[in-house]
């Protein structure tokens, strides 16, 4: 069976934690994409769950944004946890 190369562009880090997790696990990067690669041609799909992460959402960094903006304006109000539990 003849070979083929295969670029694949990746942030740095990620690439150094990969290579470092294959070692770990005895393998090279190559060996690794060739797995998923034929898991994927065998199963006809991803083989593990794909999802977007709610924290990371649009609406929730905005927020997050403004709570930040406020904060950093003075804007917030600061209870000690005993100081909330009075509250009824």
């Amino acid at each position: 069976m003849g070979q083929t190369m295969v670029n694949i562009r990746m942030d740095e880090t990620l690439k150094k934690n990969m290579e470092q997790t294959c070692k770990e696990l005895g393998m090279s990067m190559s060996t690794a994409f060739t797995i998923f690669a034929k898991k994927v041609t065998r199963e006809q799909r991803i083989p593990f769950e794909v999802s977007v992460d709610p924290f990371y959402s649009e609406s929730n960094l905005r927020h997050l944004r403004e709570s930040a903006d406020q904060l950093r304006r003075g804007e917030v109000v600061r209870k000690t946890m005993a100081e909330l539990e009075k509250i009824e």
